[in-house]
């Protein structure tokens, strides 16, 4: 599903009504496939009925033209109009032709019809106000929005294009919202629906084609997308029955320190969970008694350490064991200490410089005398948790990242990176995360309540889950073996960006439901939740 700003989609409907395609046969479109949607998503309630709020604008229109539909699929419907409109108007004397029944609020004194048909409706269509609004709300729309909420008894309630009293840019929203159950945007989600506080007052969103051909030149400018589960299912790999554990990658994970030795195994779950062949870990040598018994499918590269911390030699060992590796995380785990920022700033100068890369044996990772001369790519590499607190404290570091990298930040270590304050970052996330992929030129991934993925070029994905399931420790390390793993199985970094946020997402919600409880909800159970995540995605537990 494509996102746009109010103005962009001004601009596409502006264009295609020049190309032909009318405002009216626009409307005509999105009032037919409003009702398609709402047919087929509520047709099992008892009594079919529907009650459409219908405004003065084309929203109002849009409402208008479903219920014509909806009496045609057989509902009982009424209008309520909240603003006059002619008997004239060819909708207006479309609906009546059909049967249907209006109430005009002009002639409903203290809203008590309004309240009775609210009451008695299993359905309301919420077709007051469209995308050009101001907050606050005036006039008499506050107290009918008010009247309905309060009048409702289990009614679903259905945004047509977005909730009464959204700001579509902004995400601002009218204390008197209706919460929808469901949103059905036309052509497009507007970008507000995707901020707080709209989010909350959404339910789900699907998009209903208006007929915009896809030729538009308009669409040129839109960088935005909904990832949706077909989506991320055609993203992920195949796996051919004869496929053997290289056909999926080797991911190996950079991570742990004696404070927080559970990083690791967490992000190694992530990371073998959601697919890969081979997930191999390097740890500081001082955690690897604790850890080497809890991941048997895991093989180890012990680095030297400070105190418990990978030191700088830490990064001529990783150097000399990246053969077979497709993807690097660098990062959960490893606390902040001088020594592990050398570790990071020794390794990333060596990305940018050529020299011999000697062939290792063991799991300590002894030099034999055979090498290998010449140049020499990383691989692909995400980077994490304080691995991007160390990062922040390194020169120029964009530059001396293998670009593109995947950086993981939440709102906290974006404001490090960045030096925003998180309430900034907070109130425009997707701006945030675009403006900073393209000066980087790194892929970012902004997580927290729907998680933005932006990629240098301007593209951006958001993922339309916002879940207190997530907000624990650990949870970050999980998605970063995702990106990590699904890196190594070869998806490019910005799909494998957006499939792994997606996929974690839906892993918090699956988990909360297991435990009962989003309260309740740790890291490990997201981990567990993985391959029901993928078995809803794809169809088959991959």
């Amino acid at each position: 599903m494509r996102i746009v700003t109010v103005a962009q989609m001004v601009q596409l409907e502006k264009e295609a009504n020049q190309g032909g395609l009318t405002y009216e046969q626009m409307m005509t479109n999105a009032g037919k496939g409003l009702a398609e949607v709402v047919h087929r998503e509520y047709f099992y309630q008892k009594r079919q009925a529907v009650l459409g709020l219908v405004g003065g604008g084309n929203n109002g229109g849009d409402t208008l033209v479903a219920l014509t539909h909806l009496v045609e699929l057989g509902w009982s419907t009424r209008a309520y109009f909240v603003k006059e409109r002619s008997q004239k108007d060819p909708l207006v004397k479309a609906y009546l032709a059909q049967g249907g029944e209006i109430i005009a609020a002009t002639e409903d004194k203290g809203y008590s019809q309004l309240k009775k048909i609210a009451k008695d409706a299993e359905v309301i269509l919420d077709g007051i106000l469209g995308t050009g609004i101001s907050l606050p709300l005036h006039g008499r729309i506050p107290d009918v929005l008010k009247a309905v909420g309060q009048a409702k008894k289990g009614a679903l309630v259905v945004a047509v294009d977005c909730p009464s009293g959204v700001d579509c840019d902004s995400g601002e929203a009218a204390v008197e919202c209706l919460k929808a159950d469901l949103t059905v945007s036309l052509a497009a989600v507007k970008q507000g629906l995707l901020k707080f506080p709209a989010f909350k007052y959404t339910g789900r969103i699907i998009t209903v084609d208006i007929g915009l051909p896809r030729s538009l030149s308009g669409w040129k400018a839109v960088g935005g997308d909904v990832l949706t589960a077909e989506e991320v299912a055609n993203l992920l790999p195949l796996r051919d029955v004869d496929s053997h554990k290289g056909s999926f990658g080797t991911a190996l994970i950079v991570a742990g320190s004696v404070n927080y030795c559970g990083a690791v195994l967490l992000s190694a779950g992530g990371a073998y969970r959601v697919g890969t062949g081979l997930v191999r870990l390097a740890i500081p040598g001082a955690i690897y008694d604790a850890l080497v018994g809890q991941l048997p499918e895991a093989t180890w590269l012990v680095l030297p350490h400070t105190d418990g911390v990978i030191n700088w030699e830490g990064a001529n060992l990783i150097f000399r064991n990246l053969e077979r590796v497709t993807s690097l995380l660098i990062g959960p785990g490893f606390g902040t200490e001088n020594d592990t920022r050398e570790f990071l700033a020794n390794l990333l100068e060596k990305t940018k410089t050529k020299q011999s890369r000697k062939k290792s044996i063991g799991f300590t990772g002894n030099t034999p005398k055979s090498s290998d001369e010449g140049n020499f790519n990383f691989p692909p590499m995400v980077v994490d948790a304080d691995g991007l607190k160390l990062l922040a404290q390194i020169k120029d570091w964009p530059d001396k990242l293998p670009a593109p990298a995947v950086i993981t930040p939440h709102p906290g270590e974006m404001s490090i990176l960045t030096g925003k304050p998180v309430s900034e970052i907070q109130q425009n996330r997707i701006e945030v995360a675009c403006e900073y992929a393209k000066k980087w030129g790194h892929i970012v991934v902004l997580k927290g309540a729907l998680t933005v993925v932006a990629e240098p070029g301007g593209k951006y994905t958001v993922i339309p889950i916002a879940s207190s399931a997530l907000a624990t420790a650990g949870t970050g390390d999980v998605l970063a073996g995702m990106i990590a793993g699904l890196i190594a199985q070869g998806l490019v970094a910005y799909s494998a960006a957006s499939a792994g946020a997606w996929l974690h997402a839906q892993a918090g919600l699956i988990a909360a439901e297991r435990i009962g409880s989003a309260a309740a909800v740790i890291a490990g159970d997201v981990v567990d939740a993985i391959p029901f995540a993928l078995k809803s995605t794809t169809g088959i537990l991959k």
